[in-house]
């Protein structure tokens, strides 16, 4: 039996690949803002199932229109790293029933870290000091933009840190095992399998219904909610939104080595508060504006520094 094609693994583009993902943090940073509107009226199952059910017609659409073939090169490789990327999006949508989605996010943007840890234990790549640097500053940066609570932790606040660690497994799979695909076909993958997943805690919720409470405190445990009519609007809203941003990064990550990608995911912490002030009228307070600094200053240090 031969083995499956290797396909090349693309030169790096260090500033297409920052750019890339600085404007799919804006375009998540901006529709992650309403679903605490989607919680309010269905689960997380549904929204899941039905969100992959109005995006993969769009990724298909993106393939007929010569942005990149639906057919991955080697399967194992995007279907693993499909899998580790919808498993961090369950945890972490998951956990926004359980906590303040300020602690929710606190966990999942621990993932550059678990990146560079990936990048030096496994992967043995040398990372230079000054990004060690820029890590630091943009990890410090969000816990204060964030602010969450240590006085309430317990082992609840693991949840979105699981998130984070299957999110760097899937952002260091996008470059050392699937560089070479499609773009539009590991976005296909991730869609299939967060729709499988939705669909598979839809049918478990079915046989063995668990109860969920009113609105977001019931977000996990709510299985299939027919009258879905006033969160439809914010599903599509979803659907498009998270198409256009995936698609950037995952080319964010084809393009560029996954500790430096990694973090200008940051700057959805400067778009989130920035939209939630505007749009919202939700204010940011000075140290929330000190932690928004210290994250401009790890993306910068970290273009400048590249090399080192």
């Amino acid at each position: 039996m031969r083995p499956s094609p290797v396909a090349p693994l693309p030169p790096t583009r260090p500033l297409a690949a920052a750019l890339a993902m600085v404007v799919a943090m804006a375009v998540i940073g901006v529709i992650d803002n309403f679903i605490v509107v989607l919680a309010e009226h269905i689960g997380l199952w549904q929204f899941h199932a039905v969100r992959a059910a109005m995006a993969l017609p769009l990724v298909v659409g993106l393939s007929v229109a010569g942005f990149g073939t639906l057919w991955p090169v080697r399967w194992w490789a995007v279907a693993l790293r499909s899998l580790l990327v919808a498993l961090s999006m369950l945890f972490y949508f998951g956990s926004l029933a359980l906590m303040p989605i300020a602690q929710a996010l606190a966990g999942l943007f621990t993932s550059p870290i678990f990146i560079l840890l990936i990048t030096v234990g496994l992967l043995r790549q040398r990372i230079g000091p000054w990004r060690l640097v820029a890590v630091g500053l943009g990890f410090a940066g969000i816990v204060l933009v964030l602010q969450p609570d240590a006085a309430a932790f317990d082992m609840l606040s693991l949840l979105p840190v699981a998130g984070g660690v299957f999110y760097a497994l899937g952002a260091v799979t996008t470059r050392s095992l699937c560089g070479g695909e499609s773009t539009v076909a590991l976005l296909a993958g991730m869609w299939v399998a967060l729709g499988l997943l939705g669909l598979a805690g839809l049918a478990v919720l079915a046989v063995w219904p668990l109860g969920s409470g009113a609105g977001p405190a019931g977000f996990v445990t709510r299985g299939w909610v027919w009258e879905m009519g006033p969160a439809l609007p914010w599903v599509l809203v979803q659907a498009v939104g998270s198409v256009a941003g995936v698609f950037l990064i995952i080319r964010a990550y084809q393009w560029g080595e996954p500790s430096y990608v990694a973090v200008f995911e940051y700057s959805v912490m400067i778009f989130g508060p920035l939209f939630a002030f505007v749009i919202l009228g939700q204010a940011v307070g000075p140290l929330q504006m000190a932690g928004i600094a210290l994250i401009a200053l790890a993306g910068g240090v970290i273009a400048l520094r590249s090399g080192g």
